[in-house]
């Protein structure tokens, strides 16, 4: 299993709309960043990803289920882009923000402290862990 991070604006795609999918799930559309429509290209079904909240927020509010593999977006005709479908798993007791990521020494090599712009982002087993410990999800 890989993990995985999704970035999302709260005014455009919340956590609560998420979870309104239910296990349907719904489109990671909108992505127009090649490297992160590469890392969606990777995915496989059940990979796990956080719901990561930016702009005000800054911080993972929830765990996410890739439920349909890599293929073409809805949201445009242009062929070079694709998105996965994911429905959510479970939401955190404790958000774990931005700054607690990057105060944690075990994180410093984790993208989301090192490039907080790419939108689709991989995890590591390791960072997965201790930022599922840090809000308090049990994983």
């Amino acid at each position: 299993m890989n993990y995985w991070l999704f970035k999302s604006e709260a005014s455009t795609w919340s956590w609560e709309q998420q979870v309104a999918k239910g296990d349907a799930g719904e489109e990671w559309n909108g992505v127009r960043n090649y490297q992160a429509r590469n890392n969606m290209r990777l995915m496989q079904l059940g990979d796990l990803g956080f719901f990561y909240l930016s702009q005000k927020e800054k911080s993972v509010v929830g765990v996410v289920e890739v439920c349909a593999l890599a293929h073409p977006d809805s949201t445009t005709d242009d062929v070079r882009w694709e998105c996965v479908d994911i429905r959510a798993v479970g939401a955190f007791p404790r958000p774990v923000t931005l700054d607690d990521c990057k105060a944690d020494p075990r994180l410093a090599d984790m993208v989301l402290v090192n490039n907080t712009r790419l939108s689709v982002q991989p995890v590591t087993a390791d960072e997965w862990r201790v930022v599922c410990s840090l809000g308090g999800y049990a994983a």
